[in-house]
């Protein structure tokens, strides 16, 4: 896998291949984050459009981020926002372009459709980090600018837990749960073969993510995995038709997933929907350590 790197003075497009920004104070707050990285920002022609839940119609959408992956000029491609809709575009992607001319993919949440399709068939590292229109903290900053040089972007997991011992290496992959579920039985799912996943999700009830990960162990998915950080689930809703019958906690869920598979995992690393968050290089070799809590990147 190359990993591309970024350099001061680089030229990085600003698209929305998914959902669509609020308005112009999210762009130009992408376009700041830009410059304060020593970067000149390119924004996308169909950046602020809208059609329902969608930033633009799929062709909008799909020109901005193909004129990104063709044009040499551009160095980088920083996805404005996640929501929903990258799906959508990923059998029409220029993938040839971006092999031919590696350049890094940055973003999350439903940016995880991009990675999953890119990664293998460009044969390039592609990085799950902070959308464009983020408030960046002192920490994700740290994290992306490192990570865009080429370094080590992860560390010691200060707030997770052991869920199983051990140590172990393999290849980064993953990013939003839902959306793996959705890519799995595409030609666009992950290969989960001797990879260290990665997983975090928002807004998914307990119950949810026990769907989710079910599926993905009984579609053999996680039985080929070394070894599994759970990141952030955030914002769970404590609601649910399902939780008025009984409840059981996440803690409870992601314990028997690592009973389950009996490889190292950890939960509550800085992954996903939170402010602080590391940028991992999917496709790149990792170490986890799970009883010290940390990964670190090792190429």
């Amino acid at each position: 896998m190359r990993r591309p790197t970024i350099a001061a003075g680089a030229r990085v497009a600003l698209v929305s291949p998914a959902g669509p920004l609020r308005g112009e104070a999210d762009l130009q707050r992408a376009q700041e984050n830009v410059r304060s990285l020593g970067w000149v920002p390119a924004v996308g022609a169909h950046a602020l459009a809208r059609a329902g839940y969608l930033a633009g119609r799929d062709g909008d959408r799909l020109s901005d981020l193909n004129g990104a992956l063709t044009d040499d000029a551009i160095d980088a491609v920083w996805c404005a926002r996640g929501g929903y809709g990258a799906m959508r575009i990923l059998d029409q992607i220029d993938y040839a372009a971006l092999r031919r001319r590696p350049k890094p993919i940055i973003g999350y949440s439903d940016v995880t459709a991009l990675h999953a399709a890119m990664g293998p068939r460009c044969e390039i590292v592609t990085f799950h980090g902070p959308t464009a229109r983020a408030q960046l903290t002192p920490f994700s900053r740290a994290s992306l600018e490192r990570a865009l040089a080429g370094d080590d972007s992860c560390g010691v997991a200060t707030n997770a837990t052991t869920l199983h011992a051990g140590r172990t290496r393999g290849r980064l992959v993953g990013g939003n749960l839902a959306l793996l579920c959705a890519l799995a039985g595409t030609p666009y799912a992950p290969d989960y073969r001797d990879a260290i996943l990665i997983v975090e999700d928002v807004n998914e009830a307990v119950y949810r993510i026990d769907r989710m990960l079910t599926q993905l162990r009984l579609g053999g998915c996680l039985s080929t995995c070394r070894g599994i950080v759970f990141g952030q689930f955030t914002d769970v809703p404590l609601d649910s038709p399902e939780e008025s019958l009984g409840t059981r906690t996440l803690e409870d869920v992601l314990g028997e997933v690592a009973l389950a598979v009996n490889i190292p995992c950890i939960a509550g690393a800085p992954i996903g929907h939170v402010a602080d968050q590391w940028t991992l290089p999917l496709g790149a070799i990792a170490e986890l350590d799970a009883d010290a809590r940390t990964l670190r990147i090792l190429e």
